[in-house]
């Protein structure tokens, strides 16, 4: 099951991104590159194989993954925070 992306993710990846979304997406590259490189493939592989911006997909794409990876941190704290 995904975690909820809260709206404080939500505007924290978003004001990460938007002051330089070139330079963000290249950044991400490299990033998911090293954590999940099949996730990386597929991203890019789909970003090429479509009629629309392949830019704009793959920000997408990173944009979703950075949120997803930020909700799933935010629920694994704390859940940890239940154990105690």
């Amino acid at each position: 099951m995904l975690p909820v992306v809260s709206e404080e993710i939500f505007q924290n990846i978003i004001s990460e991104i938007t002051p330089d979304i070139s330079s963000w997406r290249k950044s991400m590259i490299h990033y998911i590159k090293d954590e999940n490189p099949e996730i990386n493939s597929a991203i890019i592989e789909l970003a090429n194989n479509t009629n629309l911006d392949p830019k704009a997909v793959a920000t997408g794409a990173y944009a979703v993954y950075k949120m997803l990876e930020a909700a799933f941190d935010e629920q694994a704290f704390t859940m940890s925070d239940d154990d105690e």
